[in-house]
């Protein structure tokens, strides 16, 4: 709010005829196109996004404006503070231009001092991180999360301005591509212009004036973003290791009268890839090279189950009551466990019934989550035994393949360049997804520190 507070001047300056019209015109460019492809109205977004989602997007349209130097070379903060800058304060003044010279940019935020400030590391221009005196965004911000803003120098102390939209690592990685291309177009015009003696290109100037040029990619990206999760909300396919569209399976054989279940068992027992987990229960699992390694296409995700030896699951079976119950997650993976499985337990069992249950359904069927029972531990030894299990879980994974990585272990990973470059982004996502868990919660807490010692990357953690 203070920072509105000190543009308040400026902002009733805009309303006059000759920046209005240059005004609605940066508008249009930021959030036309989006609202285009959506079908609404600009004028729409409060009620389709939320007020505040919009008044944050209309204030990041504004610093831009401020920012912007128009074709005859006028700009509206030079404008203003030559014929009114007698009326504002002095720190008012230096914040304003500040903006002037501002450009957004992506930055990923860690070592966040709650209510003082945090580092920014510009992912798109490279340097050394910096330190933003900053209260009121640290109170949400989360170590590892990236964000468009501007960071802008206001006398002694660096700040960041008002308008910042969150942005998840896929689409920050989109904005980096872009930016890329923006960059490229940008080089091409300015080497056709420049004469033979010109000196050459200062590399950090140059990306600057690109994002300068740039600024309505990061409000278009974040914008078709919200109002795709909005209107349209798609939930991304998930495959299971071998590729196939997962869908639950359910193969329940009726024991016939009188049957042998300890020889049904003996039987299932002796398939490869079938394991006795506990009394009248199999496993049916495979090695972890067989699951397939490297993304899927649609955007789908891959899912896949990992055991403690990191073999990977691939379905059960187990006795229940008089019915032998086969469970897995594809029609697939059902007719090659049938086709293991039948010639084995045949005699023992009757023709089966078979259920199918899509992803959907099985969510739909879920009842709502009950409230779970307190714990009869103190709550610090309550987290310390959690936190013992996630160190055991976490340990067992850093050798098993990982899909994020490539199907590659985040050992592995670290043995290359381009796997550490990967390993640190997957570390990075692991630390922000717990530090947004429920504060006080034994993950929130979790500190996965020792993973990059142990992975020998600790000095890339910044």
């Amino acid at each position: 709010m203070a920072k509105a507070n000190q543009l308040s001047g400026v902002r009733k300056w805009l309303e006059r005829e000759e920046w209005a019209e240059l005004f609605d015109e940066l508008l249009d460019l930021h959030l036309g196109p989006p609202c285009d492809e959506a079908g609404i109205e600009v004028e729409e977004l409060a009620d389709v996004i939320g007020a505040g989602h919009a008044a944050n997007l209309f204030g990041c349209v504004l610093e831009d404006m401020l920012s912007n130097d128009f074709d005859d070379g006028s700009n509206i903060v030079d404008d203003y503070l030559k014929r009114r800058g007698w009326k504002e304060s002095v720190p008012n003044k230096r914040y304003m231009m500040a903006l002037r010279s501002s450009v957004m940019s992506l930055y990923e935020v860690s070592d966040i001092v709650p209510d003082r400030s945090f580092l920014a590391r510009d992912l798109l221009r490279g340097g050394e991180p910096v330190r933003v005196s900053e209260k009121l965004a640290t109170r949400s911000l989360k170590p590892w999360d990236v964000i468009a803003a501007r960071v802008l120098t206001v006398g002694t102390r660096v700040e960041m301005s008002g308008g910042v939209l969150p942005m998840d690592r896929e689409l920050a990685e989109a904005l980096r591509k872009g930016f890329v291309a923006i960059r490229e177009k940008l080089r091409e015009e300015i080497l056709a212009a420049r004469d033979p003696g010109d000196a050459e290109l200062d590399a950090y100037g140059f990306d600057t004036e690109a994002l300068r040029r740039g600024a309505f990619a990061f409000t278009h990206a974040w914008l078709e973003d919200v109002l795709q999760r909005v209107l349209d909300p798609i939930r991304p396919a998930l495959n299971n290791s071998d590729g196939d569209p997962i869908e639950f399976m359910t193969v329940r054989y009726p024991l016939k009268p009188g049957v042998d279940r300890n020889a049904l068992g003996e039987g299932i027992g002796a398939l490869p890839g079938f394991r006795q987990t506990a009394d009248d229960c199999w496993n049916w699992a495979e090695p972890p090279a067989a699951a397939a390694p490297h993304g899927e296409p649609g955007g789908a995700q891959r899912f896949s189950t990992f055991l403690p030896d990191g073999s990977v699951s691939l379905g059960d079976v187990g006795l229940e009551g008089d019915t032998l119950v086969l469970r897995t997650n594809s029609p697939q993976r059902a007719e090659r466990a049938r086709a293991l499985l039948d010639p084995v337990i045949g005699p023992f069992v009757a023709e089966p019934a078979v259920e199918a249950m899509s992803v959907e359904e099985m969510m739909k069927s879920r009842p709502d989550r009950a409230e779970p029972a307190p714990s009869v531990l103190p709550p610090d030894e309550e987290r310390a035994l959690l936190h013992d299990v996630l160190e055991r879980h976490y340990r067992g994974v850093l050798e098993q393949p990982v899909p994020a990585l490539g199907g590659v272990s985040p050992r592995a990973c670290a043995g290359t360049p381009e796997g550490r470059e990967r390993l640190v982004g997957w570390l990075k996502a692991l630390e922000n997804g717990s530090a947004k868990r429920e504060p006080g919660s034994a993950l929130a807490s979790y500190d996965m520190s020792w993973m990059w010692e142990e992975l020998g990357v600790s000095h890339l953690r910044r």
